[in-house]
């Protein structure tokens, strides 16, 4: 049972269901696999068919939450997703995180080649902001406003900002304030803005955006945490991409810095933050979803 809401794990896994089908279908739908020279197919390749989808069905939520617009949502949720898998065809590279594994396949380079690898994801991230911008059903202050939000989440100040910090801290130690910052820009930046992206299709008050921030920022950090903790505790066949890889690396990682029990601890400090901020925004049971959502990012290493 979800804590503030009392929805139920069954109803919560057959929304998600209906959901993920949603939003495949958008995918499948908006992702061209007739771009030229096998662009297409590389696009597709590195979108489709596997992912947990975390981040479209925050966007999902969050716009249920605030009663929003179902249509607009959907768009938030496929552009968003768009930008997660591009920053992971570019992440695996040879030149950044250098992995031949996600997702349980071949990397986009390992298949098609780096320099079709890094094409398609600059193609997948255009097409986000073209899937945000459509010529009717979505008026140009929301359009807006859902793309200053994810062009924010993605660029200096969050997910590229995080992963230069991330390159350049190989081999040298970061304190637990400095790798906390790392992570809200890498990964956090991202998971907040679906929250917020979703919030936007509605018209929340003041605190309750604040509110959904506050969530947002503290589901985004434990995401990370119990990426590292899955790094060392997990297979590279249960999780998909090469364990171990940070450690063998050298980065630092919340494990390293806190040690693994700590590490454990403090994700659980985060579900109760962001427990804590949906009762604080008043949306009550209409909440439930995204609480669920908050206990299935701590709880993914059982």
């Amino acid at each position: 049972m979800s804590g503030i809401s009392g929805l139920s794990v069954p109803t919560f896994d057959a929304w998600a269901r209906d959901e993920l089908v949603a939003v495949e279908r958008a995918l499948e739908a908006w992702v061209p696999g007739d771009a030229p020279a096998g662009l297409g197919e590389a696009m597709r390749y590195g979108v489709l068919d596997g992912g947990k989808r975390l981040r479209p069905l925050l966007v999902r939520a969050a716009c249920e939450a605030v009663g929003g617009a179902g249509d607009a949502a959907l768009r938030a949720a496929v552009a968003v997703e768009l930008i997660h898998a591009y920053s992971l065809v570019h992440d695996d590279m040879p030149c950044m995180d250098n992995d031949v594994l996600r997702r349980g396949k071949p990397t986009v380079h390992v298949k098609y080649g780096e320099a079709q690898a890094m094409l398609a994801g600059d193609a997948m991230q255009a097409l986000a902001f073209e899937v945000l911008t459509p010529d009717e059903g979505m008026t140009p202050a929301l359009q807006a406003r859902l793309v200053a939000l994810l062009a924010r989440s993605a660029g200096h100040a969050g997910m590229a900002g995080g992963q230069a910090i991330d390159l350049a801290s190989i081999g040298r130690g970061l304190d637990e304030a400095e790798l906390r910052d790392m992570h809200r820009r890498k990964t956090g930046a991202l998971l907040q803005a679906s929250v917020m992206m979703g919030a936007a299709c509605g018209q929340p008050s003041a605190a309750v955006q604040q509110a959904l921030s506050d969530y947002g920022w503290a589901i985004g950090l434990a995401f990370q945490v119990v990426d590292d903790i899955l790094d060392v505790t997990q297979s590279a066949a249960t999780l998909g991409k090469t364990a171990g890889k940070d450690q063998n690396d050298n980065k630092p990682t919340f494990v390293t810095v806190l040690g693994l029990g700590a590490a454990r601890a403090h994700a659980q400090m985060l579900r109760r933050q962001a427990h804590e901020a949906l009762a604080a925004s008043g949306l009550g049971a209409a909440a439930g979803r995204l609480a669920v959502l908050a206990d299935k990012v701590v709880e993914r290493e059982n």
